[in-house]
Order: C-alpha cells, then structure tokens, then sequence
C-alpha cells in the first residue's frame, strides 16, 4: 500500500500578513492544515514546514533530533521573509509551540500563539512510550500485518533514541528565555491534555513579558486540539487575536 505522506505546504493570502504554523513531535503539517486553510480564507498567507524525521517512516525520525527541527523552523521563516513578508506571526501545537516561543526571543515576529505547549519536562520514560504508540501507528497505517509490525517493532525498539534527552534540553532552555519575550501571545491550552502537564500554559502565561497577552481554556479537548472537539473555535479565537496585532 502507498502511503501519502503529509509536506510542507503554502497558502497564499490576499494581504501582507504572513503566519508560520508549526506542527508538533512525531507530528506533521496535517496537525495546522485545518488551521491554516481558515486563517487562508480570511486574508492570510499561511506557511507550514515539516520537520526532518516527521511525517516519514519512524525509523528516520530517530536520526534526527531538535537541532534539525529548528533549523526547518527557521528556513520556513526565512522562506516567509524571502516572499516579501514583513510582519509574521507564528503558531505552533505541542513543540511547534515550544518552537514559537524560541523564535519569540530570537527573532522580530508579530505575534506568538502556543497550543498545548509543554514546559515541563515528561519523564523520559514516559516520552519513549509516545514515540512507540506513534511507530505503531504508522505501521498500522500503512497497512503491515500484525507479524510484519511485531517483527519491526522489535527491531526499532533497538535504535538509540538520543532525541528525547536532546527534546527535553531544548524544553528546559526555551523555559528559561520565556521571560524575554515581548512579543504579542496567545496561550491556548486543553484541560483534558493527555500528553503534557497542563500547568505549562500557566507558567508561559505567567512568565511572557508582554504587555499585550492571553490565555483560553478548552474544556472538552484533548492535546490535538487543532484537530479535536473545538478546533472551529480555536481557529475562530486565533484569527480574532491575530486580528487584535498592530499590523502596518
């Protein structure tokens, strides 16, 4: 069975306001399509890089690591730049958040949305047991048989997995600048996050030093919140708070 795989895409917009989506671990641009198709359809230009290792075989998501997925992160935003775009806001799910907060205090961007972003550093017990459930997945996906996955599985269970202490640095690192960032955010966090300790919306709430900042609580959602329960009012509140930005 062909697998297709989700890619980097780009919606062009009808004014000069550009976003970067980013989508999060062992995730893929399908997870900020939804998102973007939206913010698309009011004005927007909408950007969304695929990490190196995502979206792929989960045999190659163990030879990257952070360094890789930043660096995607920072070509989607010099790719926004290279197009004309001036003024760009960024959104990010999960580490894509994680992600948008480190551009926050790195680069000038217009505005910061976090959704479901982890601040605090999961176990990395618990973090590997993630990464087989998505390997699983995937294999499933792709149609093998209940032998063929066993076998695979043992096999992948066998590879070094130095990403996760590298994903829990990164974590730990963006934590520490969140409070140089000035820029324009919108916490957005699922009260039912299976995935990540929902207290980090708080701590980033509480730590941005933005005069112009807020944070929403979604009751009946889990941690894929662009995809789950609430998703149309998610992208309703990100579009309004991208509309509050100080545009030129």
């Amino acid at each position: 069975m062909k697998v297709v795989t989700p890619k980097p895409f780009t919606f062009k917009g009808t004014n000069n306001r550009a976003v970067l989506l980013l989508h999060g671990f062992t995730g893929n641009t399908a997870d900020v399509r939804m998102l973007a198709r939206f913010l698309n359809d009011k004005g927007y230009t909408c950007h969304a890089p695929q990490y190196k290792g995502h979206g792929v075989p989960p045999e190659e998501l163990v030879h990257t690591g952070p360094e890789d997925w930043w660096q995607d992160v920072k070509n989607g935003f010099e790719f926004l730049k290279g197009e004309g775009y001036e003024e760009i806001a960024v959104a990010g799910l999960s580490l894509g958040g994680v992600f948008s907060l480190k551009l926050g205090y790195t680069e000038r961007i217009k505005g910061i949305v976090t959704m479901c972003t982890p601040m605090y550093l999961k176990s990395e017990q618990t973090m590997y047991e993630g990464v087989l459930e998505f390997a699983q997945n995937y294999k499933k996906f792709e149609g093998k048989s209940t032998e063929q996955i066993e076998e695979e599985m043992k096999d992948f269970k066998q590879k070094p997995m130095n990403t996760l202490k590298a994903l829990q640095e990164l974590i730990g690192d963006v934590r520490d600048h969140v409070d140089m960032i000035y820029t324009p955010t919108f916490v957005i966090q699922a009260t039912q996050d299976e995935m990540i300790n929902p207290e980090s919306a708080n701590i980033i709430y509480q730590e941005v030093e933005a005069e112009h900042k807020q944070m929403k609580w979604y009751e009946d959602s889990k941690h894929a919140i662009t995809l789950d329960k609430e998703r149309d009012q998610v992208h309703e509140d990100v579009y309004d708070f991208l509309q509050s930005l100080d545009w030129s």
